[in-house]
């Protein structure tokens, strides 16, 4: 709240996506409206992340989340919900909970000295983690 308009952008993709678990395990809304849900928050998070690393030519969303780690299945169906048809809901659910989890290794777990992070990761990849995000930390977080 400190932020105002200024959120830093992990924190925004996680507020929505919880959202949407939220009014998922309320039952209060169809299916279809679950995944028109899942899909704004989905599409904003790859458009939100990737954006910072696009450069003056035009750099594909693929490339760009490749180079962030984010799976490339992710950004698939994010062009499926901006351009084609609507995936299955366990399809949004699934990709719900995939970025969920990229959200909490890069960022979450930084911001609480790396408390969240799984015990049966070794030191090295963590730290190879640490080093391929460092750009993303001061630029997309920012």
């Amino acid at each position: 709240s400190r932020y105002g308009p200024k959120m830093p952008l992990a924190v925004d993709c996680t507020a929505e996506l919880i959202r949407c678990k939220v009014l998922d395990s309320s039952g209060r809304l169809k299916s279809h409206e679950l995944i028109l849900s899942y899909g704004l928050a989905l599409v904003r998070f790859v458009n939100l992340i990737t954006e910072r690393k696009q450069k003056m030519v035009s750099i594909p969303l693929r490339q760009l989340a490749r180079e962030v780690d984010i799976p490339i299945w992710v950004v698939d169906l994010r062009h499926e919900l901006t351009h084609g048809k609507l995936p299955r809901l366990a399809l949004c659910r699934k990709g719900c909970d995939v970025v969920l989890d990229w959200l909490r290794k890069t960022y979450w777990s930084r911001q609480l000295g790396n408390n969240l992070c799984e015990e049966s990761e070794d030191e090295e990849e963590e730290q190879e983690g640490v080093e391929a995000n460092a750009e993303l930390d001061s630029d997309a977080w920012e």
